[in-house]
């Protein structure tokens, strides 16, 4: 038999498998369990929360009342991010941070404020997986993925459903009469993405999709999770009013319903020029503005368009909280370096300041910082690499190679450069007529 003639049966097999284990999958999907009906008393609750004063401010402080610790901004962009997946264009995001630092834990204590039903929690997927979902089984979801690592395989089609809101494959089927035919398997979104990676440059192309978060790994929030945890210990947490404030974030969840926000300002924001990857940029800040416009939805009057389609208005304030909650993003996006390098120079420059030193050895920073050697050389690396060090000698006294700081200011000149643009936008908005814009389908 010719290699010919065997991969072509090779090839009819596979196919043949793959039809048979969709169908399989498809038969052992468990029913959905229906949503469970806010009573009208949560109902109502749920919208006077909404349409009270401050929602953002009140938002962020029950959010920390609900549990979490520290990582005021942050929880509240996650918290935000996750409530865009009921809208036509959700966000992604991405914790980023080393080992230990609290990633997980950041993004399971905001999405225990999103219903079990609205979300899907994933350790591990395989390649094909996403493939076998029901067409509409994923339709805004929110897809929890805890590593990064752990789906490397199948972010392919994720990148997918992030950018074209839904996956294709194409496999062959026998109907009864044992004839081949083919059926294409199609699994639709959007979807809003979260997952958390210490390694951001491995995952870009997936990053460039979401906005990047930091966690919060200063010995700050080191001294408040371990306060928390003591009173834990200690019994002094209230956890029926932690459980109260989650359930009534879910019920405010429920009563959030999909609108058209238009954004009559849109044309007087331009980012800053020093921001890279300003396309993608752009429509990730746009997005983010229109979903604080979403999330206000119960305050905002609904309009109608010509054609007799309902919308809301983006106003000012809409973008002035985008903007304060985005600015360190922004200041990431405007930076060339990885945002762990960007802190580890800028405590090296604070180290070396405070004790009036000029130059600096990497064995002597490791101790200082007590960070792990490889950490310190890729660190060493990359700031090499991009010449903001310069060595100055060999080994000295068999410590190593010494090094300085090229440039004191050039972030603090990038942050106030990016800063100042967003505040000009903001004061031109103040003097700014609404443009009249046709609500996108």
């Amino acid at each position: 038999m010719s290699q010919q003639v065997v991969t072509a049966i090779i090839a009819q097999l596979t196919n043949a498998l793959e039809g048979y284990r969709v169908q399989r999958m498809e038969s052992m999907q468990p029913k959905s369990a229906a949503k469970p009906e806010l009573s009208p008393a949560q109902r109502e609750a749920a919208i006077n929360y909404l349409k009270a004063p401050d929602l953002l401010k009140r938002t962020s402080e029950d959010i920390g009342r609900s549990g979490l610790v520290g990582e005021e901004v942050n929880r509240m962009i996650a918290y935000l991010v996750y409530s865009s997946r009921k809208q036509h264009t959700p966000l992604h995001i991405m914790f980023l941070g080393s080992s230990g630092s609290g990633k997980t834990y950041l993004q399971e204590r905001v999405s225990d404020l999103i219903p079990a039903g609205d979300k899907i929690e994933i350790t591990q997927i395989t390649e094909n997986a996403f493939y076998y979902f029901k067409q509409d089984e994923l339709k805004h979801k929110l897809l929890l993925i805890e590593d990064l690592d752990g789906a490397e395989t199948s972010l392919y089609p994720l990148r997918e459903l992030q950018s074209k809101k839904r996956i294709t494959k194409t496999v062959t089927l026998k109907d009864n009469k044992g004839n081949l035919k083919t059926v294409t398997v199609m699994v639709e979104g959007p979807v809003s993405v979260s997952g958390c990676t210490t390694r951001e440059k491995l995952y870009e192309d997936n990053a460039n999709r979401c906005l990047l978060l930091y966690v919060d790994a200063s010995k700050e929030q080191d001294r408040r999770i371990m306060e928390y945890q003591t009173r834990q210990s200690a019994g002094a947490v209230n956890y029926s009013q932690e459980q109260g404030i989650k359930q009534l974030f879910r019920n405010v969840q429920q009563v959030l319903q999909p609108v058209r926000v238009v954004n009559p300002y849109a044309g007087c924001i331009h980012l800053p020029e020093q921001i890279f990857k300003p396309r993608r940029t752009m429509t990730l800040l746009l997005s983010f503005i229109e979903t604080i416009t979403f999330y206000h939805q119960y305050q905002r009057e609904v309009k109608r368009d010509s054609n007799g389609q309902s919308y809301i208005e983006t106003t000012p304030d809409d973008i002035a909280a985008a903007f304060e909650l985005l600015k360190e993003v922004m200041f990431s996006k405007g930076d060339e370096l990885a945002r762990a390098t960007r802190i580890f120079l800028e405590q090296l420059r604070d180290y070396l300041h405070n004790n009036g030193e000029d130059s600096f050895t990497p064995q002597q920073i490791r101790k200082q910082f007590r960070l792990q050697p490889r950490t310190v050389q890729r660190y060493i690396r990359e700031l090499h690499q991009y010449g903001y060090i310069r060595q100055v000698s060999g080994y000295k006294h068999r410590q190593g190679f010494e090094y300085v700081i090229l440039d004191g200011n050039e972030y603090k000149e990038l942050t106030r450069l990016i800063d100042d643009q967003l505040q000009a936008i903001l004061s031109g908005l103040q003097s700014t007529t609404p443009t009249a814009t046709v609500p996108r389908q």
